[in-house]
């Protein structure tokens, strides 16, 4: 814990200074103007545009239709995102990115972002010590921190009155990702108290769930990289298949059980202390509100005791292939009921033995969530867990896994009539920058990441022998001081076994001069008493 402290420490000690981002996006100027195109500092114009990095352009989004589950038209804040807050918005050029386009595209680094780098996605349990615990004190720190990039909204459009009364607040950088998970998967507010659309979610249910997890991961390590300076921070994962128990949760890891209440994390562990938000939607629901980022209560999590009748256990390995071997992305409606569809039964609405749709138990990725039993159970709280992160790594090398087996066509992927938010077109909420699902219907490689188990035996055999340096390099200051004391002890064991025997050697020497004395006189001069006066030349 003095380490992983010290570690933390040392990180708010380094880490760079931003300030950008719709902070700049949240005025009453800004948004009754409905432009958000702050300027760059780096040549001080807006979206870097004397230095070529991005233009301020018009959002043009989809006008293809959505499918039927969602009955109804501007009513809520995510449709056509961006539309509602901004309708200009900057459009980055070459691999630059962000709001501002002062930053580099995914799979890109160095001041010009021409520098191409792929990374390694590894398991978490081929982390050393050291990595775990920078893992431990990065998820801490974030946590900790209030971004100084992105604010939440804790309103809705409207409640601003469109703009003139603007309703945000602060919220750290870890808590940022737990609140654009609630927002995108909310319920639809129609006015009023407990007068809400269940059926809907921009980014679950159906085609955009995987490209939306994705994008929300390289955020998220974006966003770490940015809060620590370190640039080569990449998530790791948690290769659940045919766990019996939740391997991870060890007080190295996310946090062993509490002894006192098996639903809190042990004192032993950072995320004891850790306090939840927007995990209260039925609250949220019969309110008419939306969450407002509040703190609301400890992390709660109780693995394997969870409902039976919502899922078995964790997914097997039969499974995980069985899924792997669709090759429909989607099909039919593509929402949950959708038949022999690779991502409806990766998400965990279809049978993973069948393929069928509308399956009773929830299975691969929902299966999961359930077996967490507590904060990892709601749909729109689970990221406040960093399981999250951890098992949703894991889902994208699935999703990964069945690209490159599959290798479809761009045109594989639904252009119109799939649920709203899910069209191939549409930009993924509450996300700015703006990121389009199809674009990210591609391999990681394209993104600049990898994962370990997913390269060649060749490549893995040097990741193991990376990982052991590492965990060598870790230990080897220990080894290092063992040697020294131990050459310490042996030097002075040597020293004192030394002195005694010179000392018994002197006092043996002397004993034996006494004794041989008479022997000699008596020899050389028989009869006489004297010892010396016999003794001639």
């Amino acid at each position: 814990m003095r380490l992983l402290a010290l570690i933390t420490l040392v990180v708010q000690l380094l880490k760079p200074s931003y300030q950008q981002f719709p902070r700049q996006c949240v005025t009453r100027e800004v948004l009754t103007s409905k432009e958000c195109c702050p300027v760059w500092e780096g040549d001080g114009s807006a979206c870097g545009a004397r230095s070529g990095r991005g233009a301020c352009q018009d959002v043009v989004v989809s006008e293809e239709p959505n499918g039927p589950q969602f009955p109804f038209e501007g009513i809520d804040d995510r449709e056509r995102w961006p539309l509602v807050f901004y309708n200009r918005t900057c459009r980055c050029l070459q691999n630059y990115m962000g709001y501002n386009c002062g930053e580099c595209s995914f799979g890109y680094f160095g001041p010009n972002c021409r520098e191409r780098r792929e990374l390694i996605r590894r398991s978490v349990f081929q982390l050393s010590t050291t990595e775990k615990q920078k893992f431990i004190a990065y998820l801490n720190l974030a946590k900790n921190t209030v971004s100084q990039d992105y604010v939440i909204a804790i309103g809705t459009y409207s409640e601003m009155n469109n703009g003139t009364n603007p309703l945000f607040r602060n919220v750290s950088v870890y808590d940022l990702f737990v609140w654009m998970h609630y927002y995108v998967s909310r319920h639809a507010m129609l006015g009023g108290t407990n007068n809400i659309w269940m059926g809907v979610d921009f980014g679950h249910w159906a085609p955009a769930f995987l490209p939306w997890h994705r994008v929300f991961l390289l955020r998220w390590e974006h966003e770490i990289r940015k809060l620590t300076g370190d640039f080569g921070f990449t998530v790791p994962y948690w290769d659940w298949r045919d766990a019996q128990e939740c391997q991870v949760c060890t007080d190295d890891l996310v946090g062993s059980q509490s002894r006192l209440d098996p639903n809190l994390i042990s004192p032993s562990s950072v995320f004891s202390s850790w306090k939840v938000i927007c995990s209260r939607a039925p609250e949220y629901s019969l309110r008419g509100v939306l969450c407002d980022g509040r703190e609301e209560g400890p992390l709660l999590r109780n693995p394997g005791n969870h409902d039976r009748n919502l899922a078995d256990g964790l997914p097997t390995s039969a499974e995980v292939d069985f899924t792997l071997s669709l090759s429909q992305y989607d099909t039919g409606p593509m929402d949950r009921t959708a038949n022999m569809s690779f991502r409806n039964t990766l998400e965990g609405f279809g049978n993973p033995r069948t393929g069928l749709g509308n399956s009773p138990k929830l299975g691969m990725h929902a299966a999961l969530h359930v077996f967490m039993n507590g904060s990892m159970s709601s749909v729109q709280g689970s990221a406040n867990d960093p399981i999250f992160i951890l098992h949703h790594a894991f889902v994208d090398s699935i999703y990964e896994q069945w690209l490159r087996r599959h290798q479809p066509e761009r045109s594989h992927y639904p252009q119109a009539n799939a649920p709203i938010g899910h069209n191939s077109e549409y930009y993924m909420a509450p996300f700015l920058p703006l990121y389009r699902n199809i674009d990210y219907f591609m391999s990681s490689k394209e993104m600049g990441y990898e994962y370990s188990y997913l390269r060649d035996p060749g490549q893995r055999f040097v990741d193991d022998v990376a990982s052991y340096l590492e965990e060598a390099r870790g230990l080897w200051p220990w080894l290092l001081g063992a040697a020294v004391l131990g050459a310490l002890c042996a030097v002075a064991v040597a020293v004192f076994v030394a002195k005694v025997s010179r000392s018994v050697w002197r006092r043996r020497s002397r004993r034996q001069g006494s004794e041989k004395q008479p022997l000699i006189i008596s020899t050389d001069t028989e009869g006489s008493s004297s010892s010396y006066r016999t003794m001639r030349p």
